[in-house]
């Protein structure tokens, strides 16, 4: 059955029976995976023209956070390397690194003979390739499995004294590890050029949640999918649905049981009203360093949407590669707004939650063209709170997190950032 005819009610049937991956469909894809870990760890850099140790791979994308969708597996293998010192050292030697990998699978394909095979894909950009991707198959599975392998500077272990540091749930890392690739991304121009150096910090954010947010996550990252055969690119990445959706949730939810269509709903919602967002975490760094305070206050001050990627807040994910592809999902989710997998019985919308977008919406005022959507930052605020309008800005202080809506035609806007408690897991201004 199609998404777009499946009923609100039997949305998470819908996951079950198509989305979520069999045991048998993880088993084999996690034995795909161990083997080229296996590889890249222990055989890669063994024959190499001077010594190359590999400190550890991390598994990130889909099978890292667990959101694999059945029939589509990917992963992100982050190769952290002894030899690699800096991020400006990762930068500049990183292509040499590839080059070795590459070399190596070949080998490795022509020794075994198990069936193994690697298609390895051209880089996605010119000159110094950030990573290499290839489809790996082998007899026991009965698709490709997607990698892309990423040497790395491992920043978070080298500023650890003992063992590897343990991600856990309250881990924290050291502030100056943050100080140091603002230093250095912002000298070289590459400001979230270095995501992969914090791939156990991205992993542990979203493998943490509750289940059935995973299961959220699956049924958005299946609505993209669609969006994107139906669009082609460019389109926003789909890091930054993963992280709406988890805002979505964080906000307007926060409890392991609720309704899937009313969690999908505000999604869509959220990505119709994307010129409103602007949101950034404070679990891995926040305000408290002048430093890195500093630099999120700028951030923060760009144009919207901003998703600032938790662990690492160089890097604005909603304008990465086909973030001007903003509006065209937008088109997507204004129409997915009056199907019935967000409807009631009776063809009245489900209810979403209320996750404090100021501004009059495109579903209270309907779907008529362009302007139904594009709303901008227009309008009262529909809560029945105080407010008080300064020199052109909305600024409303709720709980433990502060809002600011800033009129379009303020070109240099009195920006101010209130925080009552610097600890807020999750903000949106």
């Amino acid at each position: 059955m199609e998404l777009r005819r499946t009923s609100a009610m039997n949305l998470d049937k819908f996951i079950k029976d198509h989305l979520e991956p069999n045991r048998s469909f993880r088993m084999r894809v996690r034995k795909a995976v161990n083997e080229i870990c296996s590889f890249l760890k222990e055989r890669c850099f063994q024959d190499a023209s001077h010594p190359v140790r590999v400190s550890k791979v991390v598994k990130g994308g889909s099978l890292g956070k667990g959101t694999t969708l059945r029939g589509r597996s990917d992963a992100d293998l982050v190769v952290f390397l002894s030899e690699l010192r800096s991020f400006r050292e990762q930068l500049d030697r990183r292509g040499e690194f590839i080059q070795e990998i590459r070399r190596q699978l070949k080998a490795f394909q022509r020794e075994t003979e198990t069936g193994v095979q690697f298609e390895i894909r051209k880089p996605r950009r010119p000159g110094k390739p950030r990573a290499l991707s290839f489809a790996f198959r082998s007899p026991e599975l009965d698709h490709k499995v997607e990698f892309d392998v990423l040497p790395a500077f491992d920043v978070l272990g080298l500023w650890t004294v003992g063992p590897e540091p343990h991600i856990h749930e309250d881990y924290r890392p050291d502030p100056q590890i943050y100080v140091r690739l603002i230093d250095e991304c912002t000298s070289l121009g590459k400001e979230g050029e270095f995501s992969p150096c914090f791939t156990e910090l991205q992993r542990a954010f979203l493998r943490q949640r509750p289940t059935k947010l995973k299961s959220l996550i699956r049924l958005v990252k299946h609505w993209y999918q669609l969006c994107r055969e139906r669009r082609g690119k460019p389109l926003p990445p789909q890091y930054a649905l993963e992280l709406l959706t988890v805002y979505a949730w964080e906000r307007g939810c926060k409890v392991t049981s609720f309704s899937t269509a009313q969690g999908f709903r505000t999604v869509l919602e959220l990505v119709v009203d994307y010129r409103k967002l602007c949101i950034y975490w404070t679990k891995y760094y926040d305000f408290e360093n002048p430093i890195i305070g500093q630099y999120l206050r700028r951030q923060l001050k760009q144009p919207r949407p901003v998703i600032l990627d938790p662990a690492d807040p160089t890097g604005n994910v909603a304008a990465g590669p086909g973030g001007d592809g903003w509006w065209r999902l937008a088109q997507e989710a204004a129409a997915w707004l009056r199907y019935p997998c967000v409807e009631n019985w009776d063809g009245s919308p489900v209810g979403s939650w209320d996750v404090g977008l100021l501004g009059k919406s495109s579903w209270d005022t309907g779907l008529q063209g362009e302007s139904s959507w594009d709303t901008g930052l227009r309008g009262e605020s529909s809560w029945d709170i105080g407010h008080q309008r300064e020199s052109g800005d909305f600024r409303i202080s709720i709980s433990d997190i502060s809002y600011s809506s800033i009129d379009e035609d303020e070109q240099n806007p009195n920006y101010e950032m209130l925080l009552e408690k610097p600890s807020c897991s999750c903000a949106i201004l």
